[in-house]
């Protein structure tokens, strides 16, 4: 038996499918995946993700251990409740975890990093803290609970408390509201709009079952992966981990290069990899005909070296075989997959695949 969320009795009683993830026992789906997806593209979800870790970051120090911690710079949020992306980094510049910062005001931050890394993730930032002016809390009473879809916002702000409600609604993609002892982001992972909540842990089963009643849909994890894959976003331990940079992963968005004196855990390994014109690419894969794209199958670029798939699956949305891998550099829009023994002509395509409902690549 692994942890459980305060939601895992309502999963067991809606007769969900429950699997070991990261050492949680979590919903897998709640009767068909497939469908649960399709609810999340075309009207609204509700995802159990009390298991992700909810991590708060105070003192006199705490912008510039943030700035130290992490290859993007936290200098760049100037209004409260403001959200930033990024990744922590080994010496080597690989990535130790991926996450998401909150300014919750001068001298406070909230860090929300991923389940199946919490111990090693509260171990890297304890052990990088002891050098700053720095209160590091693990909010481990917090639920935390993501409502998706285009229909998500205007079916959850009607069970918000109303002195919540408006300002909720208000709120710009990338921004989050401290409402009394729950927290409001609109943010997400599955390319639709929504919002992530984290409120106390006793009152999660209410909030969960109002939200039922309301027309969200339950969701489990494994729609959660299509609708992530779909919409380009990486997942750690599959598109990037401590042997890979950020360079790689399609996250050289999330380094923030300037200025140039500010000093992170692996900028130095990043400056070098950044020179290097062969370093591999991340890209999308289409799968022209029939068949299945797979996490680690290889891709073979006629001329170059062999790239590998890191996730792939089927994508429900497009009805197609979709995947992210990591390629040989170069400028070129197709090549192979070995599925077992047979190469598969791919599109190579640039990500993301569907976003906000609409494709976003040509069929």
């Amino acid at each position: 038996m692994g942890n459980k969320t305060p939601l895992f009795q309502c999963h067991v009683d809606a007769g969900a499918k429950i699997v070991d993830f990261g050492g949680w026992d979590m919903p897998l789906h709640y009767g068909s995946q497939l469908e649960e997806h399709h609810v999340v593209r075309n009207s609204a979800g509700a995802f159990d993700v009390s298991h992700m870790t909810v991590v708060d970051v105070g003192g006199a120090d705490a912008k510039i251990f943030l700035q130290a911690l992490l290859a993007n710079d936290v200098a760049r949020l100037k209004e409260e409740g403001k959200a930033l992306y990024s990744a922590m980094l080994n010496d080597e510049g690989g990535v130790v975890d991926d996450l998401i910062t909150y300014y919750l005001g001068p001298d406070r931050y909230r860090v929300v990093v991923n389940a199946s890394t919490r111990d090693k993730d509260l171990a890297w930032i304890n052990a990088q803290a002891r050098a700053f002016n720095v209160e590091i809390e693990e909010r481990s009473n917090l639920a935390m609970i993501a409502v998706q879809g285009p229909t998500a916002r205007e079916l959850a702000a009607d069970i918000l408390d109303p002195a919540w409600r408006e300002a909720a609604l208000a709120l710009r993609p990338f921004f989050g509201l401290e409402a009394g002892d729950w927290f409001i982001a609109r943010t997400g992972y599955t390319g639709e709009d929504g919002w992530e909540i984290m409120l106390p842990s006793e009152e999660a089963a209410e909030f969960w079952e109002n939200c039922s009643r309301a027309g969200i849909q339950p969701i489990g994890l494994g729609a959660r992966d299509t609708l992530r894959l779909e919409a380009g976003l990486n997942l750690y331990g599959s598109d990037m981990d401590e042997s890979v940079s950020p360079l790689e992963a399609g996250m050289g968005w999330t380094i923030a290069w300037e200025p140039e004196d500010r000093k992170f855990v692996g900028r130095t390994a990043l400056e070098t990899m950044r020179e290097n014109s062969q370093r591999q690419k991340f890209s999308g894969l289409l799968l022209e005909g029939k068949g299945v794209l797979r996490d680690h199958m290889r891709v073979v670029v006629g001329g170059r070296a062999d790239g590998e798939i890191t996730s792939g699956g089927f994508s429900p949305t497009l009805q197609r075989s979709i995947a992210m891998a990591r390629l040989p550099a170069g400028d070129y829009d197709s090549a192979k997959v070995d599925v077992r023994g047979r190469l598969l002509d791919v599109r190579v395509v640039k990500l993301p695949f569907v976003r906000n409902g609409k494709t976003k690549i040509e069929l």
